[in-house]
């Protein structure tokens, strides 16, 4: 008896396989997606384009992402998770390749907006999946190293981007797409196996809308979390500092760079270790700080005067961010639960951080030519506070912690045990995997 106790707890502190197998293949994909970003602009005028349709051409995969969201969502509940990983990997892979075959601008455009739709979907899916595979008590950890896979891959891949774009301008979209295949491959070959990454048949198990999950505060506010984030991240970050930097600090666009890499930098150092404390300490108290220094690093590097002010307020905006990242999406897998089915609500939580990518830079941009870049980077400072106050308001999720919850949908208690869906006892039919207890043979 003993012995078996002690089995189960060694499986409770332990990520299954399956988790390790979708963060080599995040790795793999974030390299094949950061060999292209320096190729892409450099592609679409070289169809003799002016720099608005060559931006147009980046901008479509965004808005194609956010437009497919929901549909992706229900995919995932409608066919299971793996399918559309694999399903929405190779799609991004045929409209990459197809991009290097792309006889004029307009066939750019379509195949790059269609890889948009594959991107969702197995974005979508393979956070599903990561949330379905991790016991609730190491869902930051797990987080934390899906992300941390995304971030090395996007710092390795532009080197080697740069070498393929010496070669051939087409290099770079042949090799996106070979990474892809091989991310596909990877994630087939040791998931088609699987027990626990097959899809669920018969389930009827709880499926959460979105209508419901926005009664839990904790849902609202990792939207208002993640909106601040692709606002200030994914858009304000990459659209205004090459500006910032040539015309205020008057130095050389390498220095954009730079800037950028040191952000990786301190992301990467505080991913993993947020991941953990998040498991242990909470998810709240590790989003609260994070967007916090996340605030002051932003505000901060408006106002540098100095190229060494400027890289630490990049390396404090990167620490920021590493800390906020992974409990927050801790946070929406407990909403969800292990057994409950969320793609819309994953696609919803996703689509947040789309949306603040894709009006940050507008709206902040506008600041900084009618005000000035100080105002601009003070107001995307501003959205991770008042983030931070809808957090406040927002209940405690990790199992161990949450307080038996009084808010309700359909009449189903939101417990304690996962952080949302009541899920019922649970019997002692066998040895717990990924949280769950392995069913009985028929």
């Amino acid at each position: 008896m003993r012995s078996a106790e002690q089995s189960q707890d060694q499986n409770a502190q332990r990520l299954p396989a399956e988790v390790w197998v979708l963060v080599v293949a995040s790795f793999v994909i974030a390299v094949g997606f950061g060999i292209l970003a320096p190729a892409l602009p450099s592609y679409a005028a070289s169809f003799d384009v002016g720099v608005t349709a060559a931006s147009i051409v980046i901008s479509a995969f965004a808005f194609m992402r956010l437009a497919f969201a929901p549909v992706s969502g229900r995919l995932v509940t409608r066919f299971g998770e793996r399918p559309i990983y694999l399903i929405g990997i190779l799609i991004v892979a045929l409209s990459t390749g197809a991009c290097a075959f792309a006889d004029s601008y307009w066939q750019l455009l379509l195949f790059r907006a269609l890889g948009g739709t594959g991107s969702t979907m197995f974005t979508v899916s393979a956070v599903a999946l990561l949330i379905r595979l991790s016991p609730p008590n190491l869902r930051g950890r797990a987080s934390g190293l899906w992300g941390t896979g995304f971030l090395l891959g996007n710092v390795i891949g532009p080197i080697f981007g740069g070498l393929l774009v010496s070669v051939s301008l087409k290099a770079p979209f042949l090799g996106y797409a070979a990474a892809l295949v091989l991310a596909a491959f990877v994630a087939w070959l040791f998931l088609r196996r699987s027990t626990l990454a097959a899809p669920v048949k018969d389930d009827d198990g709880p499926v959460l809308t979105v209508r419901e999950a926005l009664r839990h505060r904790a849902y609202v506010a990792a939207l208002a979390s993640s909106f601040a984030n692709g606002w200030a991240v994914f858009g304000v970050r990459v659209s205004l500092i090459p500006l910032f930097v040539s015309a205020v600090l008057l130095s050389e666009p390498s220095m954009a760079g730079w800037a950028m890499t040191v952000f990786a930098v301190g992301n990467a150092a505080m991913l993993l270790l947020s991941g953990w404390l998040a498991d242990r300490q909470g998810r709240k108290p590790l989003v609260l700080i994070g967007l916090v220094i996340t605030a002051i690093g932003t505000v901060w590097l408006g106002f540098t005067t100095s190229v060494p002010m400027f890289l630490a307020s990049s390396f404090v905006a990167g620490l920021g961010a590493g800390l906020l990242n992974p409990p927050q999406s801790a946070a929406v897998a407990d909403v969800i639960g292990n057994r409950g089915r969320g793609g819309p609500v994953l696609a919803g939580f996703q689509m947040t951080a789309d949306i603040g990518a894709i009006i940050g830079p507008l709206a902040a941009g506008a600041i900084a030519e009618t005000i000035s870049f100080q105002a601009a980077f003070a107001v995307t400072g501003l959205l991770s506070l008042l983030a931070a106050l809808v957090w406040l308001a927002a209940p405690e999720t990790l199992p161990s912690k949450a307080e038996p919850a009084q808010e309700t949908h359909r009449g189903t208690a939101l417990a304690a045990e996962c952080g949302c869906l009541d899920e019922g006892p649970e019997l002692p039919l066998g040895e717990r995997v990924a949280g769950k207890p392995r069913q009985p043979e028929v």
